[in-house]
């Protein structure tokens, strides 16, 4: 196809900053339409954007024989919905992470994709890692580190440390599901590196129960958890273990560490993505260079486009690893409800 006309459900906070400017930077693609969650919100994007057709609802859009692909940039709530129709109507899809807002609505959109293997199905990646990815597979497939032993996740701020501050749409349970802070984004970009946990145990806490909902000025329960803290087991007996935490001031950067018998590889995300490591006998880490040429980054809307003009396989993310993470998600929710280790893969109910 020459031109590829693009619809927006949900021109939100991300998509602004991303989607459109990074779609507008590909050549022959046009964004067409728009809708969002109030019709004034919609008449606003497409006044600020430039978009020629508005839709007071999403089922119009989707259906609109008049575009080839649909931007997904809503919250977690509405993902499965929109991506099943799209796809049912013909429609590439690039749908806003976190995938879904729990593994059976992954499952329904990955099902979706497979039944219509000629469209693209793209969940929008985290971020992370992405600058130094290269050469962090090619340390790991190169044996820098040796025999895996351990993986350690942190993921700690205070966003979530003031009682008084309203709640946020991630905080609830039926626009957010069961994500849960920076656990899907960190354990999206860590499986990229290692192989997915085998058995999960965690345990959650939310210390502020309630907060004020900032469009109706009245209480609701925080859905979401405000700390979390996993253990896993890897293949062949590894261990992982996650902190996450909106509740902490000063806290350490977020980090991925990967130890093994040989060595330790550590991901830094502080104002600059930094690659850190050092072998058995070394006495301290070090910053690994990453050469030009190697350097990854954001080219999530270019990459969306050339798959759907077959020039690309989407790698930075699949609806296969979208599914992956969904499952370790609910696995982490289900074992801090139940108090028990529980099983990866998912056991669906």
């Amino acid at each position: 196809m020459n031109t590829i006309r693009v619809g927006i459900v949900g021109l939100g906070a991300n998509t602004r900053l991303r989607h459109v400017p990074g779609l507008r930077a590909c050549d022959n693609v046009q964004i067409v339409s728009v809708c969002n969650r109030r019709p004034e919100s919609t008449r606003r994007a497409a006044e600020e954007w430039g978009i020629p057709k508005t839709f007071d609802n999403w089922q119009e859009l989707v259906a609109d024989d008049d575009i080839d692909a649909v931007v997904i940039g809503t919250w977690p709530y509405l993902h499965c919905a929109v991506t099943v129709a799209a796809i049912q109507a013909r429609k590439h899809v690039l749908v806003e992470a976190r995938m879904a807002r729990n593994a059976d609505e992954a499952h329904r959109m990955f099902e979706a994709s497979r039944q219509n293997c000629k469209l693209v199905a793209q969940i929008v990646p985290s971020p992370l890692g992405l600058r130094i990815h290269k050469t962090m597979k090619e340390l790991l497939d190169d044996g820098y580190v040796g025999e895996l032993r351990e993986v350690v996740v942190l993921g700690c701020n205070a966003g979530c440390a003031d009682p008084s501050a309203p709640l946020h749409w991630r905080q609830s349970a039926e626009f957010s599901g069961l994500n849960m802070l920076m656990l899907g984004i960190l354990h999206e970009t860590l499986i990229r590196w290692v192989s997915d946990p085998v058995r999960v145990l965690a345990e959650t806490q939310i210390f502020t129960p309630q907060r004020v909902d900032p469009e109706t000025g009245e209480l609701r329960e925080v859905g979401t958890p405000d700390s979390v803290h996993v253990l896993t087991e890897l293949p062949g007996g590894a261990r992982g273990i996650y902190h996450l935490s909106g509740v902490i001031h000063h806290a350490p950067p977020m980090q991925i560490r990967i130890c093994g018998s040989e060595g330790t590889l550590q991901c830094v995300f502080d104002h600059d993505e930094r690659l850190l490591g050092a072998r058995r006998g070394e006495g301290e880490l070090h910053e690994i260079p990453i050469p030009t040429e190697k350097q990854g980054g954001w080219r999530v809307e270019a990459d969306f486009i050339d798959a759907i003009r077959g020039n690309r396989v989407v790698e930075f993310t699949n609806f296969a690893t979208g599914v992956r993470y969904m499952e370790f998600t609910e696995a982490v929710a289900r074992s801090a409800v139940g108090g028990h280790a529980v099983p990866l893969p998912l056991e669906r109910r």
